[in-house]
């Protein structure tokens, strides 16, 4: 929980501009269907330079 919540306060950070120009975050939905049923996917990356931080599937 708490790496969560440091990740979310970061990405908050970034994205108002407080340490230089906001960043946007990217955000990919999605559903698969297969013998096991309905699965949703949902997956948040936020990109700055070389360094890329991926949340999700």
């Amino acid at each position: 929980m708490r790496p969560a919540l440091l990740f979310m306060a970061l990405t908050a950070l970034a994205a108002c501009g407080a340490d230089g120009a906001p960043i946007r975050p990217t955000t990919n939905l999605g559903i698969s269907i297969g013998p096991n049923g309905i699965i949703p996917n949902a997956s948040v990356k936020v990109k700055k330079g070389p360094v890329t931080i991926t949340v999700g599937n």
